[in-house]
């Protein structure tokens, strides 16, 4: 299966997933030095500038740690919501082309235009879906690989068995898979792979690190929470999406009685720092988290993470081949 050239510096084959208001420059470069691929959101940045700056942040500090090191470090990624209510979209595009970034992840919608602008560079484009209907329209757009967004992961996840997901998009889509939800430990990345995967996206693990942009209180409440305490609601986001019930609780609503959306409003995510929207609960407030939780204790600098990775995914695939050997025979 398909994991790209360009991705030949990988440590192990997982993705830390651009997460909204959590991923900045720094959770990104420590990744990438580690030997993961580090990615974040253009909106977590204010504006389009700021963005510019942060890619080139993020590309002096790789330059400088290869330069001093000699190892290549992992390549990086942006996401864009390709969504009509994101004014930003196509400047945002502009800035990823000059800074030539090697990965484009793609969600709300899969744009015909993002792909040819982004392959006219020799970069590739990943799309976010839930469903295989979802990954067939993304698949005619042209796009390189497909993370699949299974039920219980964190952000706006889907309902679908991981096994189920993994299967259908594979018997119409050659190109590289991602799987999402509830991947905390380098078994898990593992077991992803055996499952059918090409790399595993890992977003909740990386929440809790310390290069992560949130709060003390929102790492700590992961490391104290369990699958119980995820609540997958439409409520909070007006699309279905997955948040520790503590911090619904503390934003003063009843997680048992939250109202329904009256309609898909995104403007909390692709314009999150607009005046008006500062009374606004959902993500910043109310906290996202997969039902992964359950397996993370503790709140590492993300370079020590990713060496317990490799070192799980190492063990694990040992694990493995000396339990499937009885039966290849």
């Amino acid at each position: 299966m398909p994991v790209p050239k360009a991705f030949e510096s990988l440590r192990i084959p997982a993705v830390a997933a651009p997460m909204f208001l959590t991923s900045g420059p720094t959770l990104v470069s420590a990744c990438c030095k580690a030997g993961v691929l580090g990615t974040l959101p253009a909106l977590n940045q204010r504006s389009t500038e700021g963005f510019a700056a942060w890619l080139a942040e993020i590309r002096g500090d790789l330059a400088r740690h290869e330069q001093t090191t000699g190892v290549a470090a992992a390549p990086f990624g942006v996401n864009l919501i390709v969504h009509k209510s994101n004014p930003r979209v196509m400047a945002d595009l502009e800035v990823c082309i000059e800074h030539r970034v090697p990965l484009i992840i793609t969600s709300l919608g899969a744009a015909h235009e993002v792909v040819e602008r982004v392959h006219a560079y020799g970069g590739l484009v990943f799309h976010d879906v839930t469903t295989a209907k979802h990954a067939k329209k993304a698949a005619e757009a042209g796009v390189d690989g497909l993370i699949l967004v299974a039920a219980g992961a964190g952000g706006h996840a889907g309902t679908w068995s991981p096994f189920a997901l993994l299967q259908e998009i594979r018997a119409f889509f050659s190109g590289t898979l991602l799987l999402a939800g509830c991947l905390s430990t380098g078994r898990d990345i593992a077991a992803a792979q055996m499952m059918g995967a090409d790399l595993a996206y890992m977003g909740t693990r990386f929440i809790a690190t310390q290069e992560s942009l949130v709060s003390q209180a929102y790492k700590q409440m992961i490391v104290k929470s369990g699958a119980a305490d995820i609540v997958y609601t439409p409520s909070i986001s007006s699309i279905p999406a997955s948040f520790m019930r503590q911090s619904i609780v503390d934003a003063g609503l009843d997680p048992d009685k939250l109202a329904p959306p009256t309609g898909v409003d995104l403007s909390h995510i692709t314009e999150p720092y607009k005046p008006e929207l500062k009374d606004s609960k959902a993500w910043r407030d109310i906290w996202s988290a997969g039902q992964g939780v359950g397996a993370i204790h503790d709140l590492p600098p993300a370079a020590e993470l990713v060496a317990r990775l490799a070192q799980e995914y190492r063990e694990a695939c040992v694990d493995f081949e000396r339990l499937s050997a009885r039966f290849r025979k």
